[in-house]
Parts: C-alpha cells; structure tokens; sequence
C-alpha cells in the first residue's frame, strides 16, 4: 500500500494536497461537459432528441461515471500503487513482478502494459486539441461571425501553451487548483439553475433509466456508447497522478466536488434540452445567461489549458519512466523545479507533442470530428488497466481466484463494451491514436530489444574481466595516481574504454571502478539500497548503482556514498571512461534488417551518457567502438 495514502496528514495539508489534486488530476475529466451530451445527439447516433432518451442518456453518463470512475479507480484500482506511484509503467512493472516466476506471462504482461503506455500519447495529443476547441466553440455562440477564427485562435492558444512549458508547471500551478474549484463549482450551479427549471431530470439519478435507455438502441447501442465514453476520459489521471498527492487527497477531490459538480452539470444540460431542443447546437454554453458568456468562454478556455497541461505533463513523466525502464533511448531532461523531481521538461518530447497536436486541430477542426478520435485510446487503456490489476490482487496481494475475478471481471467486460462502442469510429478518426500508439510500441520494443542484443554482442565478444584483472595484476602496466570510472552495460567483460586506455595510452588508474547503472521496476529505490560494492582485487572494484524509474539519476552524487563502505572516489582526481558504440546493422538473426537499422539510428541520435547521469563535462573522456548486430 501506499505510504502516500495510509498516511494521516494534518487537515491544512490535505486541504492543500486536494486542492492540488484538482489542478492537476481533474482537468481533463472536468472539461468533457463541453462536449458529451452534444455527442450522444449527435446525427451518426441515431438518437432521437426527446425526453426519455435525454433522461436515458444522462442516466447513463451519470452511471458510468460511477461505475468506472467512482467504483473502480476511486475504490479498486488506486490501491494498487507501486511504492506510492501509480500510473501505467507503474501498474505494469507490479503486474510483473506478481508474476516473477513466469517468464513467458511476465513478457506478455510487460507488452500489454507497453502498449498501453503508447496509448497515453495518443490521448496527449488529443485533449489538448479537443479541450481547446471545445472551449473556443462558445465564440460561436457568442455570434457565429466568430466561427471562421475558431481553429486559427485554437491553435494560437496551444501555441502559446506549449512555449511556456519550458519554465516549468510551479509558478503557474498555484493558480490551476483554485480556477478548477471555480469552474466545478460553476458546472455545480449551473447546473442546478437548470434542474431547479426542469425537475424532471432527477428521473436520471435511477440507474434503470440508463438501462432501458442502452437496451432501447438495439443494435445501434455502440454508437451511442460511443460518444458516453467522452465523460470518462480523463479517468486514468486519478491513477497517473497518485504519486503526486496520495490516494486520499485524490478521493476527497472526487467525492465533495468533482462528481458533484459533474452530475449536477450534466442533469442541467438534460434540463435545459428537456426545456429548449434548439439548445443542442451547444448546450453547454446555453446554460449561461447570455451576460455572462464571454466570461464563460474565457473560464473554460481556462480549464481546457488546464486539462491539457496535465496531459503534457504526463507525458513527460510517462517518457522518463520509459527511458529509465530501458524502453526508450536517453533524452535531455530538464528539472525545473529544485524541490519536486517530478516536475521535468522534454524538449524533444513537447515538439513532437505540439506537431501532433497542431496537426490534429488542423485535421480535424472541431470537437465533434475529434470526439470520433476520443475515446478508443482511453476505453482500450482502461481494460489493459483492469486486465493487470487482476494480476496484481491474485497473484501479488494472494486473494482468492473467485474474489480477484469478481473484483476485476465486472470492471473488464464494462470496459470492453465501452471499447466495443469506440470502436465502430475507427474509420471517423479512432485510427489516429491507435495509429500513433502501434507506432510508438513497435519504437520501443525495437529499442528494448536492440539493447538486449547490443549486450549479449559485447557479452560474447568481449574479454572476461576477472581473468583481465588477474593477468594485469601479473604484469601491471604504469600507474598514475586518479580513479578511473567506466560506466558499463554488462560488468562482466572488460569495458572497451579500458581496453582503448591501455592499448592507446599504456597506463592503468591506481583505482578502476566498473560501474553499472541498475533501473529496478520501483519508483523509487532507499538509498540504503542505492548502492552495491564489490572488491575484484588490487585496485579494482565493481559497483551497482540502483534508481527507481521516478528517482533523479544523478551518478556522481550517489558515488560520494561508496566512502561509506570503503571506497573513496574523490571528486576532483576521478575521470569518467565512456565506451560509444556505433551499431552496425548485420544480416543473419537478431531483428528484422529494418528493425535493425531503425536501432542504429535511434543509437547514433539518443541523448548523451554526461547529461543523463549527470556527470561532470570537464571529467569525461569519450572513446569509440563498432558493435555488429
């Protein structure tokens, strides 16, 4: 369990933490009113506009959102955490370790979560895009003169958003949780003001409402359920952002505001089309008295930044983990924050977000034709969610088959219906994140297993190290007085940079530390664990450095605790030696020759070893090798 969550912090603290919480956590979710219950009538759905399907219909957002968000992430799914982190990695890596001692389930299961991981950048370049225009939409309710300026001002706002994520999320996030209360709190009273007009709507609070509602459509349901998804999106975020602020923070915001909030506002959109029909033209913003709807556009433009930046951020965090977790290649990361390593920029990984994002509004130009791109990515990534998490209570936390299959099997076919609904607007857009997700996958398991084969050619190639140190210790070479570090993927062989010291420069350190960086599947690693030290001989020694795939990897700083156990490495008389391999892609096995080749280019351009692991520019020494996959 969590210590985030079993813990019992004061009650300024957790107001504060809460208060974050929905910054940050409900953003996304918290902007689907803008655009759901115009989609469930929408043409494709074949859902006629009259008062029992608008009772059905909001019956339904209203129960889904139960079911999934209140039921199974608020209840089940954010007991799940890894170390206090949770999120997809997270969720995978527990899911393999539950299973350990199956290698092949233990594969599979590492798949399903990477595939699901992919998934996620599908939906950061769509909730932007989608947030943003459904905000800027409201200028044409303001005057439909404003329609031709919609997507040019959409994209100038994403433009503008993603240029100030270089200077971090911590100078503006103080300001994200008060405008989400606000904007909560608006939906709530709007949404009565509504209801108070249009009683009836209550009906909707009665799940069998919703039920004859799903059965009504015969076999048109799919499509209905289509567009009911576009209220859960948002959801994973609850899971994602655990490690943040703890599971009871994340709980609180969810049952005294979020959901309030929403299910009064969704009611009152029902209410207010129960009352005036022609409102489904955008019945979000004819909530609001005509006074008060710049200010509304203006709010909700707001909260659409807001539940984008959460997104990108995600992103963000997502990469690291992939990077740390030997699924992607090293990328410059910049921490800015000195208080919170969490808070990070990718440069690399917001240009290519903004690209796609610029791409998509342009595409696809309004909130309806992306709503077809919605929901496919976030309804597959929450059964992938599921499906692990049953691995994880039966195999990990030891509870009984029947009670495991109960607690996840419900949730599975509930997401797998969503899914099933999503899926019939494949060819309207759902293609796009799946298309961008299978792409991303085949990237990392080309660069997972590119790895995996550039070490066992280097293994089979190399020179066995005890056996070099024993032979050295026979005829040592020449010695000056500093410690050699060699950083090295396998710390068996002799490192090529060692091997290239003594052939070029003919000299031997007084003290050789072979050095591997070890990602464990955990967050976070103690530092009492940080370090493994063991002696090869005179004037050699082999350490392991462990990080979690959420610690800062911040290699000199972690050395400075081998004194401790006997090994000084002072910081002014130690060079680091840097082996660069150049992969030389090969016919025979191994991957496919495009694989291969795909490798050598992700390799020749992945970020440099001295930015990853901080290590000192002025103490680095570079030495090349060619390795033949």
């Amino acid at each position: 369990m969590s210590s985030n969550g079993n813990s019992h912090p004061h009650s300024a603290q957790m107001g504060a933490l809460t208060l974050a919480a929905l910054g940050v956590v409900y953003g996304d979710i918290g902007t689907s009113p803008l655009y759901t219950v115009k989609e469930i009538f929408a043409p494709h759905t074949g859902v006629l506009l009259d008062v029992n399907n608008i009772i059905g219909a909001v019956s339904a957002i209203l129960w889904s959102l139960m079911v999934v968000v209140t039921l199974k992430y608020v209840v089940l799914i954010l007991r799940a955490d890894n170390r206090g982190e949770g999120g997809g990695l997270a969720l995978t890596a527990l899911a393999a370790r539950a299973v350990h001692d199956r290698p092949r389930l233990r594969q599979a299961l590492l798949m399903m979560g990477l595939f699901g991981a992919t998934l996620f950048y599908g939906d950061s370049v769509i909730t932007p895009a989608i947030s943003v225009i459904g905000a800027m939409e409201g200028l044409e309710v303001i005057t439909p003169a404003f329609q031709p300026y919609v997507v040019p001002l959409s994209i100038v706002v994403l433009l503008g958003l993603f240029a100030v994520q270089r200077f971090g999320t911590h100078s503006v996030g103080r300001f994200f949780g008060p405008i989400i209360v606000l904007w909560f709190v608006t939906l709530g009273v709007l949404g009565v003001v509504h209801i108070l007009q249009q009683p009836a709507i209550l009906q909707a609070l009665n799940p069998v409402h919703a039920l004859n509602f799903l059965w009504a459509r015969g076999p048109h349901v799919l499509a209905a359920v289509g567009a009911i998804v576009l209220a859960l999106t948002g959801a994973e975020a609850l899971y994602a952002d655990m490690g943040h602020f703890g599971r009871k923070p994340i709980q609180l915001a969810w049952s005294l505001l979020v959901l309030p909030g929403l299910a009064l506002n969704y009611m009152g959109q029902g209410a207010l089309l129960m009352q005036d029909p022609t409102a489904l033209a955008n019945p979000f913003f004819k909530m609001f008295p005509d006074d008060l709807m710049v200010g509304a556009v203006v709010l909700s433009t707001l909260a659409a930044i807001i539940a984008s930046q959460a997104v990108i951020s995600g992103a963000y965090s997502m990469t690291r983990q992939a990077i740390l977790l030997g699924f992607l290649p090293r990328m410059h990361i910049q921490f800015t924050s000195e208080k919170e390593s969490g808070q990070i920029f990718m440069p690399a990984v917001n240009r290519a977000l903004l690209i796609g994002v610029v791409l998509a509004v342009l595409a696809f130009k309004t909130s309806s034709a992306l709503a077809g791109a919605y929901g496919i990515a976030v309804s597959l990534t929450m059964a992938i969610t599921t499906a692990l998490t049953f691995f994880v209570i039966r195999m990990g936390w030891r509870m009984p088959l029947p009670l495991s299959l109960l607690a996840t099997g419900f949730f599975l076919l509930f997401d797998l219906f969503l899914f099933a609904g999503c899926a019939i607007k494949f060819w309207d857009g759902g293609w796009f994140p799946v298309a961008m997700g299978l792409v991303l996958f085949v990237v990392m398991t080309t660069w997972a297993r590119g790895r995996a084969l550039l070490v066992h050619t280097i293994r089979a190639d190399g020179l066995e190290l005890q056996a070099f140190i024993d032979m050295l210790q026979a005829h040592p070479p020449h010695l000056i007085q500093r410690t050699a570090v060699y950083p090295v993927a396998n710390p068996d062989t002799v490192p090529q940079a060692m091997l290239h010291n003594l052939k070029h420069n003919q000299v031997l350190h007084a003290n050789n530390v072979i050095l591997t960086v070890v990602f464990d599947e955990v967050p976070f690693v103690p530092n009492s664990e940080r370090l493994q030290i063991q002696s090869l001989g005179d004037r050699f020694w082999r350490v392991s450095v462990h990080y979690g795939f959420m610690d800062k990897t911040d290699v000199p700083q972690a050395l400075q605790g081998c004194a401790a156990q006997g090994l000084s490495i002072p910081e002014f008389e130690t060079s680091y030696f840097l082996s660069r391999e150049t992969v030389v892609s090969t016919p025979g096995a191994g991957m496919a020759q495009w694989r291969e080749k795909l490798f050598a280019t992700m390799s020749r351009n992945a970020g440099g070893v001295v930015e990853f692991f901080h290590l000192p520019d002025n103490a680095v020494v570079e030495l090349g090798t060619r390795v033949q996959i």
